[in-house]
C-alpha cells in the first residue's frame, strides 16, 4: 500500500475512537450504521487514492450490507438484531476479501474457511509488515514534516500504562504520594484512569485490526477462486452409496408412515399416546434437524466422494436427489405439525424462527437437488449464502414481535373454531408473554388495545400488559444517548402517547413481588412477564 503512512494510522485510530465513541455504554441504534459507515468510507478512501479500484461484483455486497445495517435501527427483536450484526460483519469480511476480485460469488466451503483464515491472518501481520516497510523506506524519501508523529504517539500509548501501575503502587506505599498524585490526576478531571486505560487500548486494538483488513483489501483481494475442489477426495463410491443407500431406505420406512395418516388434520390427534400438545410440539423440531444434517451429510460426501465413471456421477447424483425429495415430504409433515401448534396455541418466538427457517431450508434443498443434476455443486456455498441472507431479512422485513402480537390477537379475536379445535384445546390470549417481546411489538400491542372487535376481557389483558410495560419505562430514568436512538423505541414511544389517557385506568403496584396491574374491572393481573417455546 503506497498511501501515506502517517495518514493511514491516523486514520485507523480515528476509527477505533468512533468505535468508542459510539458504542461505549450505548445500546445499538443510529450508531451502527453510522460505524459501518464510516468504515467503509474511509477503506473506499485509502484504497482509491491507491488506485484501487472497486470490483463491480464486489461493489453489489454494498446492497446487504447497508440492508442489515439497517435493521439494527429499526428493529430492536434480539434475535433479529443479533444475526443481522453477525450477517453485516460476515459480508464486511467478504467485501475484504474480494474488493478488488470481486469472485465472491464462485467461492466454495474451503474458500471461505480459508479466506477468513488468511484475514485473520493479516489482521495480526499486516500492519507490523507495513510499518516494517515504511520504516524501511524512509531513509530514502527523505525527512518530511510529520514523521515524528507515530513515534510520539506510540511513546504517550507505551508510557500511560506504564505510569499507571508504577503509580498505583507508589501510592499505596505512600500516603502524602497518594494525595499528591490524585490532586495531579484531578486537574485532568480523570475520575476514573484505569477505564480510560482500558478504553485507549481497545481502541488501539481496533484500529490495528482495521489496519490489517484494509491492508488485505488492498494486497490480497484480487486473489482467483480455484476450479477444482482443494480437499482431494478419497471416499469410495461404494462407501458412500451404502451410507446414502442405508439413509434412503429409513427415510422412505419414514415417509410411507407418515403418509398413512399424513393428510389426517384433526385426525392425526387421535394416535394411540398422543396428547394433542405432545403431537402438535414433538414432532417439528426433530424433522427440522433431520433435514438439516441430512444436508451437510449429503454435501460433506458429496466433497469427499470419489466419482470416477459417468455412471456413478449419475447414481450418486440421483441418491442426492431422491434423499432431497424424502427430506422434503418430511419438511411438509414437519410444516403441518407447528401449524396444527400454531393453530392451537398460537405464535411464539422460536415458533416464527422455525416457521420462516423451515420455508428457507425447503427452498435450499430445492435448490440443492437442482445444482446435483446440473453438476455445479460449487455453487452449493452461493446458494447456501442466498438462502441465510433470505432468512436473516425475512425475520427482519417480518418484525418477529409485532408478527407474534398481531396474528396472537386476531386468533383471540376469531375466536375457538369449533371444527379444529375443541374448546379444551383452546388456549387463551397470554399477554403475559407480550411483556417480554421488544419495542416492535408496543405499536401493535397500542393496535389491539384499541380494536373494538376484541372481547373486554381480552383488551383489558392487552391494556395491563402495556400499563406494565409503560410503568417499568417511567421508572427507568437513565436517558438513551443520541447514537443509542432507535427507530422501534421511538415508534413505541408515540404509540404510549396516544394511548396514555387511556392507561390512567390502569394502577400499577410494585409494593408487592410481583408488581401487578388492576385493570377497571378489578382484576390484578402480574407485570412479570416469561418466555416459552
Amino acid at each position: 500500500m503506497k498511501t501515506n503512512p502517517n495518514r493511514f494510522w491516523l486514520l485507523v485510530i480515528l476509527l477505533g475512537w468512533a468505535f468508542d465513541f459510539l458504542f461505549w455504554e450505548k445500546p445499538a441504534g443510529v450508531n451502527f450504521i453510522l460505524w459501518v459507515t464510516l468504515c467503509l468510507v474511509t477503506g473506499f478512501y485509502l484504497l482509491q487514492t491507491d488506485g484501487l479500484r472497486l470490483s463491480r461484483r464486489g461493489g453489489l455486497l454494498l446492497l446487504p450490507i447497508a440492508f442489515f445495517a439497517v435493521v439494527i435501527f429499526v428493529r430492536r427483536e434480539p434475535w433479529t438484531v443479533f444475526l443481522s450484526v453477525v450477517m453485516t460483519f460476515f459480508l464486511m469480511g467478504v467485501f475484504a476479501l474480494t474488493y478488488l476480485g470481486g469472485k465472491w460469488s464462485r467461492y466454495g466451503f474451503i474458500d471461505y474457511i480459508l479466506g477468513y483464515l488468511t484475514l485473520f491472518a493479516s489482521m495480526l501481520a499486516r500492519p507490523l509488515g507495513f510499518a516494517a516497510e515504511v520504516k524501511r523506506d524512509q531513509p530514502s524519501l527523505g525527512e518530511k514534516r510529520g514523521s515524528h508523529l507515530l513515534p510520539i504517539l506510540r511513546g504517550i500509548v507505551i508510557a500511560l500504562p506504564v505510569i499507571a501501575v508504577f503509580g498505583a503502587l507508589l501510592s499505596s506505599a505512600d500516603l502524602v504520594f497518594a494525595k499528591r498524585f490524585e490532586e495531579f490526576i484531578d486537574l485532568f478531571n480523570i475520575e476514573n484512569l484505569p477505564e480510560y486505560i482500558f478504553r485507549l487500548a481497545y481502541i488501539l486494538i481496533f484500529a490495528y485490526a482495521i489496519a490489517g483488513v484494509f491492508l488485505h483489501a488492498a494486497q490480497k483481494s484480487d486473489a482467483g477462486v480455484e476450479g477444482k475442489a482443494r480437499v482431494p477426495a478419497f471416499l469410495g463410491f461404494i462407501e458412500s452409496a451404502i451410507v446414502l443407500g442405508s439413509v434412503l431406505i429409513l427415510f422412505a420406512a419414514f415417509v410411507i408412515i407418515q403418509f398413512q395418516y399424513f393428510f389426517g388434520g384433526q385426525a392425526n390427534i387421535n394416535i394411540e399416546g398422543y396428547t394433542y400438545s405432545e403431537y402438535a410440539r414433538r414432532g417439528f423440531g426433530e424433522l427440522v434437524a433431520v433435514a438439516f444434517f441430512s444436508l451437510l451429510m449429503l454435501l460433506g460426501l458429496g466433497g469427499v466422494t470419489k466419482r470416477e465413471t459417468e455412471i456413478q456421477r449419475r447414481a450418486f447424483s440421483t441418491f442426492g436427489v431422491v434423499l432431497v425429495g424424502l427430506v422434503i415430504v418430511m419438511q411438509v409433515s414437519a410444516f403441518q405439525r407447528l401449524i396444527l401448534y400454531e393453530n392451537a396455541y398460537g405464535f411464539s418466538r422460536l415458533r416464527t424462527y422455525t416457521h420462516v427457517f423451515m420455508l428457507w431450508l425447503a427452498a435450499l434443498l430445492i435448490a440443492v437437488a437442482a445444482l446435483e443434476l446440473t453438476k455445479r455443486e460449487r455453487r452449493i456455498a452461493f446458494a447456501m449464502l442466498l438462502a441465510s441472507l433470505g432468512f436473516i431479512a425475512s425475520l427482519a422485513l417480518l418484525n418477529v414481535d409485532a408478527f407474534i402480537v398481531r396474528h396472537n390477537i386476531q386468533r383471540e379475536a376469531r375466536g375457538a373454531t369449533e371444527e379444529t379445535l375443541t374448546e379444551n384445546q383452546r388456549v387463551e390470549l397470554d399477554t403475559q408473554y407480550f411483556l417480554n417481546l421488544s419495542d416492535d411489538a408496543v405499536p401493535e400491542m397500542a393496535a389491539g388495545f384499541q380494536n373494538g372487535s376484541l372481547p373486554v376481557s381480552a383488551r383489558e389483558k392487552i391494556g395491563a400488559a402495556l400499563a406494565c410495560r409503560w410503568h417499568d419505562r417511567d421508572q427507568d430514568e437513565k436517558r438513551v444517548p443520541w447514537q443509542g436512538f432507535n427507530l422501534s423505541t421511538f415508534n413505541a414511544d408515540r404509540a404510549f402517547a396516544e394511548i396514555k389517557d387511556d392507561l390512567a385506568a390502569y394502577k400499577v403496584s410494585d409494593s408487592d413481588s410481583p408488581p401487578t396491574a388492576k385493570t377497571p374491572s378489578g382484576a390484578d393481573v402480574s407485570c412479570w412477564g416469561y418466555i416459552y417455546d
